[in-house]
């Protein structure tokens, strides 16, 4: 059986060498929202290993989306002629490059993880927060302010523009955050938004601006680039937002023309209780796959070869997303494909002497 890791893959005019990609992953590691040297050589280095695509951190929409005062950005004109020398890096080693475009809400003005990851407060460089409601994630996080029309409109405006300045900058697939407990997952959770105007309360009312960012989003963006939305498919608590929602949400996104939904759970609820282990996401993945009709990607500690060909031969995604495991291994594509007897021709020329992806014999 032929591997469908290692399969190409195509949406919309925009074709994927391979069905393996690097995740977002954050790496509060910019000046200003603007992307260093790190961020050349962090997601450079996965289009060299062999990723498919290759997608940009969680990246705020303006200053006060971001998660910590070291989270990239792309609200200006700058911010967007600083990727395109990362965007052509990746395109030219054959990867496809994405961005995934971000804001916070109340899980904004935060420390980098390794100091602690708690609110910063103003007088330390931090920022008021909002969020469909005045509900803060923890005790460690800030007490948001509840949005006003106003502030929809705007974070709307937002989104938009950013979307126009990322494929200015080169990248070709565009995903939207809606997942982990940031804005977007805060209006679709009844857990964090107790709103009582047509943002709030019923189903229809609490999806109603993540549908009209996307919207608006699709349609900005030229007919040949694919849009993915990453949401967190449930908060693993009762009464919050769960599977059923999310394919219900789903079904709308096809309908205004989302490509691919980016399916993780999760980070919007504090005290969780989550059985993780591996594949612990994927069925996610397979039911809104299945019942709303719509390509998804399958994350959550997925890190063996085998694993990941499984999903796909099983038919539960159309592709897999790594995070962690290309922070380990940059040039794991490799590893798999020598793993999985699947023949490719992108290792670079540079390496050849010392990448052999003829598959081991058994002993």
């Amino acid at each position: 059986m032929s591997s469908k890791l290692f399969e190409k893959y195509k949406l919309r005019e925009i074709e994927f060498r391979n069905r393996i990609w690097v995740s977002p992953m954050c790496q509060y590691s910019s000046e200003d929202g603007l992307p260093t040297d790190w961020h050349f050589v962090h997601l450079g280095s996965r289009a060299v290993g062999g990723a498919g695509l290759v997608i940009q951190e969680a990246t705020a929409v303006s200053p006060e989306g971001r998660i910590s005062p070291s989270d990239a950005g792309i609200w200006s004109d700058a911010h967007a002629e600083s990727y395109k020398k990362i965007a052509a890096f990746i395109k030219g080693q054959g990867a496809v490059a994405g961005i995934q475009l971000a804001h916070a809400g109340r899980k904004a003005s935060t420390g980098e993880p390794w100091n602690g990851g708690k609110k910063v407060d103003v007088k330390d460089g931090g920022w008021e927060t909002v969020a469909p409601s005045a509900i803060a994630f923890s005790n460690d996080y800030p007490m948001p302010r509840e949005m006003t029309l106003s502030d929809i409109e705007k974070v709307t405006n937002d989104f938009v523009a950013a979307a126009k300045r990322a494929v200015e900058a080169g990248f070709e697939v565009i995903e939207i955050h809606a997942a982990h407990g940031y804005l977007f997952h805060e209006f679709l959770s009844p857990i964090s938004n107790k709103r009582t105007d047509e943002y709030g309360g019923s189903l229809e009312n609490r999806m109603r601006f993540p549908l009209s960012v996307a919207g608006k989003v699709r349609e900005t963006l030229p007919e040949n680039l694919p849009v993915f939305v990453r949401i967190s498919a449930t908060d693993w608590t009762d009464g919050g937002w769960d599977l059923e929602q999310s394919i219900a949400l789903c079904k709308e996104l096809k309908n205004i023309g989302i490509d691919l939904i980016d399916v993780s759970t999760g980070g919007n609820v504090s005290d969780a209780r989550i059985p993780v282990a591996p594949n612990y996401q994927v069925p996610f993945a397979k039911e809104i796959r299945e019942k709303a009709g719509i390509a998804t990607a399958a994350v959550g500690l997925i890190t063996q070869a085998k694993q990941a060909e499984e999903i796909l031969q099983n038919a539960q995604a159309d592709a897999i997303l790594m995070a962690r495991e290309f922070l380990r291994d940059p040039y794991f594509p490799f590893t798999a494909a020598k793993e999985l007897g699947a023949e490719i021709d992108y290792v670079p020329k540079q390496y050849g002497r010392a990448i052999d992806l003829r598959k081991a014999k058994s002993a």
